[in-house]
């Protein structure tokens, strides 16, 4: 069982250590029938991720096992999947370094994505596009779920320690919008405050979080890929 989730959990930790769906979650949770549209937010999230790594588990999948179950041998079909990670582990480097550059200067301020100014207007279907788009619209997320779905397909176990483990993936990668969803669905007086401070947290260490990540992931995807290429 370890084989296929042992291999993915980088990759779902980099995807939920994301300060934009928590930051999206709490503002969510701060509107009418904010619990509904966090709800609806949430399960856009994990389903999208799902969608992306359930058809890469079985594109490479169909290849990797062969058609009776058994290893697909070291020709082009078995190792082209470890061209896949190597490519987003480069790509991802690439990301940080150009995140790296791009990064907030002292005295200067971002402007907001535009999303932010019209949360408050959100229905609960356009919460579920909006996690949809969110998901989509940072290359860091599909790239790293491409990377850690190629690592579940690739890891040896049987189908049903693939499936686990792909489970496993989306609900990891998840946290950060179930998390405080599942606080402000507990209530209690210091809810509010609690989300609210997590927020502050991520919105003040948006930048270097989203520069480290993207050249940690890199770099386990490029060793990981260097290491199926020449086994």
């Amino acid at each position: 069982m370890g084989d296929a989730i042992g291999p993915m959990l980088a990759s779902a930790a980099g995807i939920a250590i994301g300060p934009v769906p928590l930051v999206a979650t709490v503002l969510l949770l701060a509107t009418a029938r904010g619990r509904v549209k966090g709800a609806v937010f949430a399960l856009g999230w994990a389903a999208t991720l799902a969608a992306v790594t359930t058809a890469v588990v079985v594109l490479v999948g169909v290849s990797w096992t062969g058609p009776r179950g058994g290893a697909a041998g070291h020709g082009a079909g078995a190792s082209w999947p470890w061209w896949v990670r190597l490519a987003v582990g480069l790509l991802l480097l690439l990301l940080g370094a150009g995140r790296w550059r791009e990064r907030p200067r002292e005295g200067h301020v971002h402007r907001p994505p535009r999303w932010m100014s019209s949360v408050d207007r959100l229905t609960p279907g356009r919460s579920a596009a909006l996690a949809v788009s969110l998901v989509a619209s940072d290359p860091k997320n599909p790239l790293v779920a491409v990377g850690g779905a190629v690592a579940i397909a690739t890891s040896g176990g049987d189908a049903g320690n693939r499936a686990l483990a792909l489970a496993l993936m989306v609900l990891l990668a998840s946290l950060c919008v179930l998390v405080p969803l599942a606080v402000r669905l507990a209530g209690g007086e210091g809810a509010d405050r609690e989300l609210g401070e997590w927020k502050a947290w991520m919105s003040t260490h948006n930048a270097a979080i989203a520069t480290v990540l993207p050249v940690v992931l890199g770099a386990d995807n490029v060793g990981a890929a260097l290491s199926g290429l020449t086994a």
